[in-house]
């Protein structure tokens, strides 16, 4: 059975909306686990800070019905298909990494090339799976976290309860 992860963010009431996915997908995946959940500034345009966090569970779900659940979570808080990329967002669900899949698939490419790339999503898959080997680097989350550059890096841990 594949252990999937996926990165969480919202920048639009963003700990509601991520409260309220949280629960839609423990519907379909009620062991799943999540990272402390982390404030930073948006990347690829100026708007509010996100916050996001990083969620795991297994699944004998395809890929393609895993990404179909992830979709209808963002519809539930309210994020259109069609939103654009660099904008925000009240929900945003993206595959990380769907067991040890490599490729492109329809809708998704994997291992996802931002988890690398973006310490908003490796920090918090450092902490859920430290131990857990990138299937195409070879290192585990915590030795690409540590050796991750993080001069100037701004990221706030936040709690989920409260107001936005």
């Amino acid at each position: 059975m594949p252990e999937v992860f996926v990165a969480a963010g919202s920048n639009v009431r963003p700990r509601e909306n991520l409260r309220r996915a949280l629960a839609l997908l423990r519907q379909t995946w009620p062991a799943l686990r999540s990272s402390q959940a982390w404030r930073n500034p948006a990347v690829g345009f100026e708007g509010e800070d996100f916050v996001n966090l990083v969620i795991g569970f297994d699944t004998d779900l395809p890929l393609p019905a895993v990404l179909e659940r992830l979709h209808a979570a963002e519809a539930a808080c309210g994020r259109p298909r069609e939103a654009p990329k660099w904008a925000p967002r009240s929900m945003d669900l993206d595959v990380l990494l769907y067991g040890a899949e490599v490729g492109e698939f329809p809708g998704a490419v994997l291992p996802r090339p931002d988890l690398v790339r973006r310490p908003y999503m490796l920090g918090p898959m450092a902490e859920i799976a430290p131990g857990l080997v990138h299937p195409t680097l070879g290192r585990s989350m915590a030795e690409l976290w540590e050796s991750f550059p993080k001069d100037g890096l701004v990221m706030t841990p936040v709690g989920l309860e409260g107001a936005d």
